[in-house]
């Protein structure tokens, strides 16, 4: 918590960190939801990695005291709604002015390391000689702040500027929290599993299948609310939860290397994790689950998070060897390993194949890419996006081939050797990735009772629940009410979207009656550059674009003709009017951050922002003053 002290003159801001003697020399893990309970703890540097693509370390600032003080600048230097790193001597912090009061956080995003007090945006010369429109995310000079939060410009984080807590995901830990003339508010401690001991092995508390970010988050956020019985995560997996959008964007990275908890942790907090063990069936009535290898185990309440499954090609030679869906980090390494200096032949223009493309780009000799499609992300980011990234990805030597499937594939001496494609074409192939969608992997609920749509998507909720008293869902397998889209039943398969499904069915075990009201965020990186988005822009009318898709640095406004109503009249006397108004539903970026997050925020406080103020370039809605 930040404050300010009362001098004759001049007046200045200070702040403590408090050092306790006893937690000096050790490291203790930050728990997800809550502010870190060691507040000297600063967000580290990603080694010799590329910001984006390698979570960040957390480590005890250098050389600390038993109380570090500085004094960062004087109380007039910052307007309310102002952001500032400061140097504190010993390590780094945002102070934040919001309603006349100061408050200090760490400053960086502890997802990635994004600096929370960038954004800025400034044209060069030459364009502000041209005479250039400016983009209106010239407009943020700092980062995104908000009703008493702060959001990452980078993927979307949102942080409580008073404890420092993660309100919004991704990422696991929550802000270090700094404090200034007040006794520090402590937050509530992760609890931990009373005498294992007593437990039949053969039954549970909680159990959670799947352990990837929802599984994870929902064990994590029990604990983190004080609940002390067992709870036990079963994956397929051989590994404990990792990162998994890493496996297309950085696919040399060893299982260690993006783990998202390490196994001390999972000690720690007497979080159960079973590795290579598959559920075959569940018994709701009986309230047991049963594995594959038939051992079964009993619980109290439940949670589906098994993600989904990637699709397969249905033509000659599809089983053949070196031919990869990419499913673990194994499988990753492995494409890499044989894709040096090699023919690559990616099926799929998906966020898996472009990534895989991108990536193997510089380490291949051939790079093709083959689409149904005659433009990769056109149903997602329009027409326009979907060709300028195209042409980025053509400048960097991968080659297109679109409106055409795989009608077989060749080998020579039990090896792939080549592609034929519908067209007639036949590509050189050492190595081939399929990234043809992916479908829910929920066929072992089938005769549950538990509700499944005619996708095989599981239904759930606001609070993540299913049809079963005690059966929770979460995660790329559900769908669920989307408060942006006037609850709206969808799915939404992001990274983000899964750590607030796992929070939300937490909470909702232990009866808290909390509802899911995020917005989505999504972000995808390729040949160094990134794409934000933000929103839900299934079946968008329109698009509307600012900036130049040819330098790409754009942002994209996905519009849609949205019918709201409302009750005119008194309570005892009323009727219902309607309008249908052309709406924005989502936003893409490249290369104009923060503007992405900010339109988060606004969608987040329910507020509504038109087409045409963002086609005659009226901002009034970033600020409050629109709809």
């Amino acid at each position: 918590m930040g404050g300010c002290f009362s001098k004759p003159k001049p007046v200045e801001v200070k702040i403590e960190v408090v050092i306790p003697e006893k937690e000096r020399s050790k490291e203790e893990m930050s728990p997800n939801g809550k502010a870190s309970p060691l507040i000297y703890k600063v967000n580290g540097t990603a080694r010799h990695y590329h910001l984006e693509e390698h979570p960040i370390a957390s480590n005890p600032y250098h050389n600390p005291k038993d109380v570090v003080e500085a004094s960062v600048c004087h109380v007039k230097d910052l307007e309310n709604g102002q952001m500032r790193e400061v140097d504190l001597g010993c390590g780094k912090a945002l102070l934040i002015k919001e309603s006349g009061e100061f408050h200090a956080v760490g400053h960086k995003c502890p997802h990635y390391g994004a600096p929370l007090v960038k954004g800025e945006v400034h044209l060069t010369g030459g364009e502000a000689a041209a005479g250039q429109h400016q983009p209106c995310s010239a407009l943020f000079p700092a980062g995104v702040l908000s009703k008493g939060r702060v959001r990452c410009p980078w993927h979307g984080a949102c942080f409580n500027i008073g404890t420092g807590d993660i309100e919004d995901f991704p990422g696991l830990d929550s802000l270090p929290r700094f404090q200034a003339l007040q006794t520090q508010r402590r937050t509530k401690m992760m609890a931990k599993c009373i005498s294992l001991s007593n437990y039949n092995l053969s039954s549970t508390n909680v159990l959670i299948i799947g352990a990837g970010a929802a599984g994870l988050v929902c064990a994590e956020t029990l604990r983190q609310e004080g609940f002390s019985d067992r709870i036990v995560m079963c994956t397929m997996d051989r590994h404990l939860p990792y990162d998994r959008p890493k496996l297309s964007k950085s696919m040399d990275s060893h299982p260690e290397q993006i783990a998202l908890r390490p196994k001390e942790f999972f000690c720690t907090y007497d979080i159960e994790v079973l590795t290579e063990m598959q559920v075959a069936a569940v018994d709701v009535k009986s309230k047991i689950a049963v594995f594959k290898d038939g051992f079964k185990m009993e619980y109290n309440k439940l949670l589906i998070a098994t993600g989904n499954t990637p699709k397969t090609l249905s033509c000659k030679g599809k089983e053949m060897e070196n031919v990869f869906n990419i499913r673990t980090p194994e499988d990753a390494n492995r494409v890499v390993k044989l894709a040096t200096s090699k023919n690559v032949v990616i099926v799929g223009a998906s966020f898996l194949g472009m990534e895989v493309a991108a990536y193997l780009a510089e380490r291949a000799h051939s790079v093709s890419l083959v689409e149904l499609e005659h433009v990769p992300f056109k149903k997602f980011f329009g027409e326009r996006v979907g060709r300028a990234v195209m042409k980025m990805f053509e400048n960097n030597r991968v080659k297109f081939y679109m409106q055409t499937e795989v009608s077989e594939l060749r080998e020579q001496e039990g090896k792939l050797k080549e592609v034929v494609l519908k067209s007639g074409k036949v590509l050189r192939a050492d190595v081939c990735v399929v990234g043809v969608g992916a479908v829910p992997a929920t066929g072992f609920l089938k005769q549950s009772g538990i509700n499944i749509d005619s996708k095989g998507f599981i239904v759930v909720n606001k609070m993540m629940q299913t049809n079963i008293p005690g059966v929770f869902a979460a995660g790329d397998a559900v769908t669920f009410p989307l408060a942006l889209r006037n609850n709206k039943k969808v799915n939404v398969p992001h990274w983000q979207m899964a750590h607030m499904h796992g929070r939300i069915a937490a909470l909702n075990m232990l009866a808290h009656g909390t509802e899911i009201s995020t917005v989505p965020y999504l972000w995808t990186a390729m040949f160094g550059k990134s794409i934000r988005y933000a929103g839900h822009g299934e079946g968008f009318d329109d698009v509307v674009i600012q900036g130049d898709l040819d330098e790409l640095k754009f942002v994209a406004f996905y519009t849609k003709r949205v019918s709201r109503s409302w009750r005119v009249g008194t309570r005892t006397a009323f009727h219902a009017e309607s309008r249908r108004s052309d709406e924005v539903v989502a936003v893409a970026s490249m290369n104009y951050d923060p503007i992405v997050s900010k339109v988060a925020e606004v969608l987040a406080a329910g507020r509504t922002i038109r087409k045409r103020d963002v086609e005659t370039g009226d901002m009034s809605w970033l600020t409050g003053k629109g709809t």
